[in-house]
Formats: structure tokens, sequence, C-alpha cells
């Protein structure tokens, strides 16, 4: 199967749609030095920064979420690479404050070799910044180690409820212990029915049979926890949502937070079928479902399937969740 994308030089691709958007969205952002993504109106230096980091090709993560009461930079790689340390290190400098950084690092080897590399250099330049690593995937099994889970698209509610309480003025030991809160209460499960293809070469992540699903599969195609034969929407959601549910540990009488992220080539009113079945499953049980997200947070190009997410929340969380925000792809007034 050829691919066909609206590309030019492969290899501009990241600089193309770093301009594009940041030309897009010229009210809220701006790109420095290549390949940072910085608010447009940087947050008072009194307050906590918001830094994370990760390749590009996932749009609109993660610099979709840079603005007001989320993230103040994102650090961009290419097409599914971290980016090197020095430009990690270099937008740490440009956001170093007495109030210090919360370095948000999604768990995936090069943004962790990366990420833990930028810390080291901080540390020598006398920069105040804390690392925290989402790692919220329960492919592997929710009890297994950290380092075997992979940081999907739960970093995005994170960077709400740690960037409002950033913009409220908290210390980092308070935005970090909140954002911990926060990753050490949510569990996210993907299911892919179609591949994705490397936008530079054209070659597929990964190949699945026409009739086969698979649950668990990473966000660059890494193996899941099985392929099974195709199952209609509410199996798929029930399935899923029963394991995330044990994984967060929810019970009747809980509040939680639950979104269906599109991974590019599912459909809005796919997504809304799931959504559907995996609410009605949680009030079953008695389960509050207080806060939702669906729609397209983390893509992988054209990949056919999704990742359902859940965060278990308590009333301070609930709270930063509905906080004013203002970045391109999340807005809350």
């Amino acid at each position: 199967m050829g691919m066909k994308k609206f590309i030019n030089n492969p290899d501009n691709l990241t600089a193309e749609l770093l301009e594009g958007y940041c030309s897009a969205y010229s009210n809220k952002v701006q790109l420095v030095s290549d390949k940072i993504v910085m608010r447009l109106k940087p947050k008072d230096k009194s307050k906590v920064a918001l830094l994370t980091l990760g390749g590009a090709g996932h749009e609109p993560a993660l610099s979709g979420f840079v603005g007001e009461g989320m993230l103040d930079a994102s650090v961009v790689g290419d097409i599914f690479a971290a980016p090197g340390a020095p430009k990690v290190i270099e937008a740490m400098r440009l956001l170093k404050r007495d109030a210090g950084i919360l370095f948000v690092v999604l768990n995936h080897a090069g943004d962790v070799m990366s990420g833990n590399m930028a810390m080291e250099m901080a540390k020598q330049e006398g920069i105040n910044v804390k690392m925290i690593l989402t790692h919220e995937d329960i492919a592997p099994g929710a009890d297994s180690p950290i380092e075997n889970r992979r940081g999907l698209a739960g970093c995005i509610p994170l960077y709400k409820v740690a960037g409002a309480a950033a913009e409220a003025g908290k210390s980092l030991d308070e935005v970090y212990n909140i954002a911990e809160k926060f990753n050490n209460n949510m569990a996210t499960l993907a299911v892919a029915l179609k591949p994705a293809t490397h936008p530079q070469s054209g070659q597929e992540i990964f190949t699945l049979a026409e009739d086969e699903m698979e649950i668990g599969m990473g966000q660059h195609g890494e193996a899941g926890t099985g392929r099974s034969q195709m199952l209609s929407a509410d199996e798929t959601a029930v399935k899923m949502i029963t394991q995330l549910i044990m994984a967060v540990k929810a019970k009747k009488g809980d509040k939680i937070h639950l979104m269906i992220n599109g991974a590019g080539a599912t459909t809005q009113m796919e997504m809304f079928i799931v959504y559907r079945a995996a609410k009605k499953y949680v009030q079953g049980l008695g389960i509050k479902v207080v806060h939702s997200l669906v729609g397209e947070y983390l893509t992988v190009q054209e990949m056919g399937g999704f990742q359902m997410f859940v965060a278990k929340l308590d009333d301070e969380l609930l709270k930063l969740m509905y906080a004013p925000a203002d970045a391109p792809y999340w807005t809350v007034r």
C-alpha cells in the first residue's frame, strides 16, 4: 500500500509543520530556536513553569497544549524521535526562574535519555527543575514495573492539572505532588486496527490482518497484549474499561475523568460510540464520570484505533481540571 500525504521534501517535515502550527496560532504560541514552542505571553516568573519534550508526528500533541494554564514550552524532536538534550537544556535556560520548572517526560527510551541528560546539565547550571515521568500504559499489566510501562495520552490531562496548579501560584513541590497524585491515579490502554506509516519513508510501522485488532499497542506500533479478531465497539469498550477501572482501583462513589483519544484515522463517530459504551459500563458500577474528552489529542499519523484513558479524581484534581486554560487545543473559560 503506497503512502498518500500532502508533504514536500520529507527532510523538512518537522520544520514546516512547526512553522505552520505556530503561524496558525500566532496569537498563543511562538517558535523559538527552530524546535522550541513557547507561549506567546510568558508566564510571570514568580510562578512554576511547565516543560515537556517529544517527537513530532503526534499532532496536536505535544505542542498543542502550550498556553496559559498548561505548558510554558514544548521541545520538539523529529518525526517519532526525541529531541536531543542540548535543545532541552536550551528550553530550561529560557524558563529558568527561582520558582522552578516542572519537566514532564513520557516513558519512552529516547525521551527518558534526553530528559535525564538535560537534568544533569540543569543541575550543573543551578536550574531549579523537577522531572516527572508518565507511565500509565497498563498493557504490560497494571502492576508491572514502571520502566516497562509507556507514557501515552495521559500526559495531556496531567499538563492540565499541573498547569492549573502552577497558574494558581503553588510552589514547585506542591505542583510536583499534584502532578504525581494524578500520575499515580491514571491508566491508559490503546487499541489498534490499522497501521500508521512513517511519513518520511512511507514504511508501515506494523502490520495487522484485515479482520484483526490489537489491544495494548504502543504509540509507535510496539507490540501489545495480543491480537484478536475484530470486536464490536461495545465489546471493545467494555473489555478496555474493565481493565482500566481495575487499574485505578475505582469503586462505587468514585469520580473519574474518561478520555477517548483518536490515534489518527478513527472517526469522531466511532469515538462517541465507544465513549457511550464505556460511560454506561462505569455508571453501572456506581462510578461518576465528571470530566470527559473525546477527540484527537495525541495521534500517530493515520493509525486506526484509539487510546482509552481513565483517571480517578478527588475534589482538588477536579477543580484543577476545570480551571481556566488557553492553549490551542485545550481551552477552558
